[in-house]
């Protein structure tokens, strides 16, 4: 059933944190929720991770109310918040081995799924090291490992690639793919747009407080959406009066190249072609923005 939010709002005192929001978060999907500093996307996550109530609106997690049923919800959701504290005295094992705990996993199955989560996230080499000496990207995949102790239906992601490196993002992008494809709902915020286009099935976009856009990232999505793409010649002032002859919306970039609007793969492809069949002597034509990024871009231009 996922999780299903309808106009929700809450507030701080005279701060209005959220506004009103309302998304879908579907099993078998991950679901990218968006959106600038300040927009909101903390404080939905703490509400459906049953740490705050919503003032105004409907929350529920596979069915379940966070509000009227903490504990049922609690037990179907793994919770990953940005920047989670560790135990620092304790080993990583021993980390795992005291969530289970919490859970009421029998020692056997613990012992068990503790050494499944730290082959998952690649940490089995370091299940003796206390978590004090763990660097910032390690603790973000044993956070990762925590939130999966439970075996959840549905996981609360809340910037779970801060912190990693590039060969780690490309492992968690992995692992949230199979997550996904197990049937589990995954819900993750991130600032990182465009390795949630590789990774998410749909994006929801929030601006103070409120949903602007939904938007599923399928492959029409991604060889239609317009796009920004940086072009380079050997004679720019050409490349330049070509753009403008043709009506072909451009703007002049660090380093010397032009970045130009194109809605499309295949819309991109044609302007390269026309380009060297007149003569342009390109040197570069390379996507400067993703189309998740674009999208993101003009949902909330009026932040300018």
């Amino acid at each position: 059933m996922g999780v299903e939010v309808q106009g929700v709002r809450r507030a701080f005192g005279d701060v209005l944190a959220v506004d009103d929001i309302t998304l879908s978060a579907q099993p078998g999907e991950v679901t990218a929720l968006v959106g600038p500093n300040g927009s909101g996307k903390t404080t939905l996550l703490l509400m459906l991770a049953t740490l705050l109530a919503p003032h105004q609106g409907s929350i529920r997690i596979d069915g379940l109310d966070p509000v009227s049923q903490p504990r049922e919800v609690r037990a179907r959701i793994g919770w990953m918040p940005d920047g989670f504290g560790t135990w620092d005295a304790l080993t990583v094992r021993e980390v795992l081995h005291t969530i289970a705990a919490a859970y009421n996993l029998p020692a056997d199955r613990a012992r068990a799924r503790t050494e499944e989560l730290l082959t998952l996230v690649h940490l089995d080499d370091l299940g003796d090291r206390r978590a004090r000496v763990l660097s910032r990207g390690q603790k973000q995949r044993l956070g990762l490992a925590r939130a999966l102790v439970n075996d959840p239906s549905v996981l609360l992601l809340d910037e779970p690639a801060s912190g990693l490196d590039p060969r780690s993002r490309i492992e968690l992008r992995d692992v949230l793919r199979s997550l996904a494809s197990e049937g589990r709902t995954v819900l993750v915020s991130s600032h990182i747009l465009t390795e949630l286009q590789e990774v998410a099935d749909r994006a929801v976009i929030v601006a103070r407080g409120r949903t602007l856009e939904t938007q599923r990232l399928d492959a029409d999505f991604v060889t239609t959406a317009l796009a920004a793409w940086r072009v380079d010649a050997l004679d720019p002032e050409r490349l330049t009066a070509w753009l403008a002859d043709h009506h072909v919306p451009a703007r002049r970039v660090g380093g010397g190249q032009t970045e130009v609007q194109v809605a499309g793969e295949e819309n991109a492809a044609r302007l390269l072609a026309d380009l060297v069949r007149d003569g342009v002597r390109v040197t570069a034509f390379t996507p400067s923005q993703g189309a998740l990024e674009s999208a993101y871009l003009a949902a909330t231009e009026d932040r300018r």
